[in-house]
């Protein structure tokens, strides 16, 4: 989902790019490895739906600082003019194992593990976290939904109730992931191919003069489906 739209190289922590100065300062450049892994679950949730990890490729990938956020940093007087120049010139060259995407998981199973130079493996931390959190989240719930579902189709109507519209996209993947077979969010359908369902609101029964002569209405605008 972020090829499109690249995620900010300031979406960080400013601790993140402090830790990468001072390791640089110390000569602390060395291979390290970061695992992403959840220690312990609540009671009645023992699995995981890893999540997230297209996203954090793409990421990855396209991790740049632009002039304008090296110019930003430097205004903060905390960063090193050589420091700002190992930045304007960054691209990540570190290696990613992970879990594929939808795989169900436990505790104390790492996700994905991040090899690279410390001070790139600490820098990329927050986005990374960020971006596996809420997916898999989203798709460990939507899993036990199917689950409960017992066969039935399960589709996402979540737009209108997530934090933001990357949410909502971002929501509708995993849960696709997840097993879910469609989407309302006409965005998703359009960028990750999900199919698109919809029924019809509230609003549209009120409408009309009672609740049945709207169902005959819409069914005659629609005869094929209500979805």
């Amino acid at each position: 989902m972020s090829k499109d739209h690249p995620i900010p190289a300031l979406f960080s922590d400013q601790y993140q790019l402090t830790m990468f100065q001072a390791y640089h300062t110390e000569g602390m450049t060395g291979p390290a490895v970061f695992e992403l892994f959840a220690r312990r679950l609540p009671p009645g949730r023992n699995y995981l739906v890893a999540c997230g990890l297209e996203d954090v490729l793409d990421y990855l990938e396209n991790l740049r600082f632009t002039a304008d956020e090296i110019d930003y940093l430097r205004s903060l007087g905390r960063f090193t003019p050589e420091v700002l120049e190992i930045l304007r010139e960054f691209r990540f060259s570190g290696t990613v194992h992970a879990m594929p995407e939808g795989t169900v998981c436990f505790p104390n199973e790492p996700l994905l593990s991040i090899e690279a130079p410390l001070p790139e493996a600490q820098l990329i931390e927050t986005a990374v976290l960020n971006l596996i959190h809420y997916q898999t989240l989203v798709a460990s719930k939507g899993a036990r939904v199917v689950a409960a579902a017992a066969g039935a189709d399960v589709v996402d109507f979540g737009a209108r109730r997530t934090h933001g519209r990357d949410a909502a996209l971002a929501c509708a993947g995993a849960l696709s992931i997840a097993g879910y077979v469609g989407t309302s969010n006409l965005e998703a359908g359009q960028r990750l191919g999900i199919p698109v369902v919809g029924t019809v609101a509230h609003s549209y029964i009120e409408a009309h003069p009672d609740e049945e002569q709207a169902f005959i209405r819409f069914a005659e605008h629609y005869p094929g489906t209500t979805l």
